[in-house]
């Protein structure tokens, strides 16, 4: 497994080792002391799967107690994904950065506590799957606009047009008026 730093050090992109030939393939998606020994050093305890049609996002959510870390892959399809900074008492603040993950290309993405995490489908539809280092609380949950004008992700949206939102993330708030982690 490689441990890939990026713009954001506590933000890594994972690229295992994957082994195949005519038959198929064999890779290691997580190993305990390996994770702690690279990235974190964080129990995990729930496991989320979730299928979505090309267009969809869904994000940037974050919960304000019961904070989640999350180890995120594709299974199937292709997603662009994103991790916003919310700690205000960090040197990155307010960036973001974002990855292609992929079924094909098997990288994953550790998003810490204190980051608001959504991702956009790019194929024709795709599996997402993710651990949780905390319990999906609701009554904490937050989201922020995919399309806030401080943040300025750069989406790949498909010819351009707008994705497909819940009535949650429609409702999401501006950068400058979200909650933040201290």
């Amino acid at each position: 497994m490689k441990y890939i730093p990026s713009s954001i050090p506590e933000v890594v992109l994972l690229e295992p080792t994957v082994f195949g030939d005519e038959r198929g393939f064999f890779m290691e998606t997580w190993q305990h002391k390996s994770f702690q020994e690279q990235v974190a050093n964080v129990s995990f305890v729930q496991d989320n799967h979730s299928k979505s049609s090309q267009g969809i996002l869904r994000g940037l959510h974050y919960q304000l107690q019961h904070t989640q870390g999350k180890l995120v892959r594709v299974v199937s399809g292709t997603v662009y994904d994103v991790a916003v900074d919310m700690r205000q008492s960090s040197p990155t603040f307010g960036q973001w950065v974002g990855y292609e993950l992929s079924a094909e290309n098997k990288r994953m993405l550790w998003v810490p506590e204190g980051f608001a995490h959504g991702f956009y489908v790019m194929s024709e539809s795709a599996e997402f799957v993710y651990k949780c280092t905390d319990y999906y609380a609701p009554e904490h949950e937050r989201s922020l606009l995919w399309n806030d004008t401080d943040l300025l992700i750069d989406w790949p949206l498909i010819n351009d047009t707008p994705p497909l939102l819940s009535d949650k993330d429609q409702q999401g708030v501006s950068f400058a008026d979200a909650d933040y982690f201290t």
